[in-house]
């Protein structure tokens, strides 16, 4: 769990810097990796759920 959880942080941060940089600059290129960040951080939330409600158990 501990894994999967640094490589949530990683891409939210990730996300975060690509997100600012198009909304500060109008970015289109850090638009498009941020929104693909979001896809990936809504498959590691959902990992993160089930691995969560295991380890409550």
């Amino acid at each position: 769990m501990e894994k999967l959880f640094a490589n949530l942080d990683e891409k939210m941060k990730f996300f975060a810097e690509n997100a600012a940089a198009q909304v500060k600059s109008g970015n289109k290129a850090a638009g498009m990796r941020a929104r693909k960040a979001s896809l990936e951080i809504e498959k590691l939330m959902k990992e993160f759920r089930k691995a969560s409600i295991a380890a409550a158990k």
